[in-house]
């Protein structure tokens, strides 16, 4: 016997003066974003188990302290080890071509084409500091994690944001 998993929902914002906003993926960046020094930052995991069921997430990392396998064991989200953020981006592309809008988070120098590439960018600030080139790149800027995957959470806040 095989099991399937029921398409989730994704998420659809109606922007005054803009067009609708769909997203069906997540991207994130691991170290910088979600972690600082290889830890999931506090509070992260309970809003990645509530997003999984709207979002399907994977989390996109050159695994610089080799924590991120550990780390995210046990949370409903996918990850890759990438060595460039060409990779990243060549993911989003990927995954847009296949259907459904793409969000990506990040933080680094190998993010900006990824947010560029991303039906949503945003750049996180984080205790491991935000490439000047990144925010740039983002089409919203949060001022840390917690922020940044409230906004799909709490999807008024897209639309504060993002309204002509």
């Amino acid at each position: 016997m095989t099991l399937v998993r029921a398409a989730l929902p994704g998420l659809a914002v109606a922007i005054p003066g803009a067009d609708r906003l769909a997203l069906r993926h997540l991207l994130i960046d691991f170290n910088g974003t979600l972690a600082c020094n290889g830890a999931l930052i506090d509070g992260v995991a309970e809003r990645l188990s509530a997003l999984s069921q709207i979002l399907e997430i994977e989390v996109l990392t050159g695994d610089t302290y080799g924590t991120v396998a550990q780390t995210l064991a046990g949370l409903p989200v996918r990850h890759a080890v990438v060595l460039t953020g060409a990779d990243k981006t060549a993911r989003v592309r990927t995954l847009l071509a296949e259907g459904g809008g793409v969000a990506a988070l990040g933080n680094g120098r190998n993010d900006v084409d990824m947010l560029r590439a991303a039906t949503l960018g945003i750049a996180v600030l984080g205790p491991e500091c935000t490439h000047a080139l990144t925010l740039a790149a983002a089409q919203l800027v949060a001022p840390d994690i917690h922020a940044a995957l409230d906004l799909f959470l709490q999807p008024q806040r897209l639309i504060a944001a993002l309204r002509p």
